[in-house]
């Protein structure tokens, strides 16, 4: 049962929170807020488990459709492992722990925003992860209020390029989640939403996200009061290649169910945010 709580954890799922560190160069090069090692990384813990506790209730909500789910089917919950009631009492603990920690950091919003995705989470469990867009809308947002939650630890406010751009790539992955759905065979039975989806507006949404998020990262480049003059650009083909290598291993390797899986496994996407990390910080004047 101790391997099931653990797995039921996803403590592998917390690569997601590479978002929360997005502002972090950005903000150190402009001089905006304040970093504090100690206090930021106290406060990302506290949303990795809040992280685990989120992932926890979901399995609790979905227990049934995962045992239909040819991958899903073999979870802790769904296949007997852990009971309902020990899963229910981790979910209470790990949320306690990670708002303890989130309000022993002390920064203005940290709370909030936790909360926030707390909240949203719980309306997607009760029913809105039945509604085609609202799903996709939901599930994004969890992105999006990483970054405000790596902007809050930072006491930064986020710029509206930033917003922009995360919202859009965030789109472009719960449409692939989408997509992969449909690709491997489910239907309305296990997730009603998909009654509203067709594998051909899947794909235009994902060009359009796509589209959207390389161009905004484009502008903001151009725009950028922090990045280097002649360095301004050195960035950009490395957000269009992942966002493009993205779309491809969704679309010929029907890939794309999963970032984590593709972060975990995808050799060219890392090589790809490794040489995006040493672009934006050379962009920085970093080094």
């Amino acid at each position: 049962m101790l391997a099931g709580l653990f797995r039921l954890a996803r403590p592998v799922d917390w690569v997601k929170n590479v978002f929360v560190l997005i502002p972090v160069p950005f903000a150190l090069s402009a001089n905006k807020g304040t970093f504090e090692p100690a206090c930021f990384l106290l406060g990302l813990f506290g949303f990795c488990l809040i992280n685990s506790a989120v992932y926890t209730l979901n399995d609790l909500f979905d227990a049934e459709s995962d045992r239909l789910h040819p991958r899903k089917r073999n979870r802790p919950i769904a296949s007997g492992k852990v009971p309902p009631v020990v899963a229910g009492i981790q979910t209470v603990l790990l949320t306690l722990a990670g708002l303890g920690m989130c309000i022993a950091v002390a920064r203005p919003y940290v709370v909030s925003l936790v909360l926030v995705y707390f909240v949203v989470n719980m309306a997607y469990n009760m029913g809105a992860k039945h509604v085609a867009l609202l799903d996709v809308f939901l599930l994004s947002s969890g992105f999006v209020i990483r970054v405000l939650l790596g902007c809050a630890l930072l006491s930064a406010v986020p710029s509206a390029w930033l917003l922009l751009c995360t919202s859009a790539l965030a789109l472009f992955l719960g449409f692939t989640k989408r997509r992969a759905d449909l690709t491997a065979g489910l239907d309305h039975n296990h997730r009603p939403s998909l009654r509203g989806y067709s594998e051909a507006f899947l794909d235009q949404a994902m060009t359009i996200c796509a589209g959207v998020a390389v161009l905004a990262y484009a502008l903001y480049s151009i725009e950028s009061e922090v990045l280097l003059e002649g360095r301004k650009m050195a960035s950009l083909p490395f957000v269009a290649y992942g966002v493009l290598n993205y779309l491809r291993l969704v679309n010929t390797e029907e890939d794309g169910g999963s970032p984590v899986k593709i972060a975990y496994t995808s050799r060219s996407s890392q090589v790809c945010a490794l040489g995006w990390i040493a672009a934006v910080t050379w962009s920085l004047g970093m080094w």
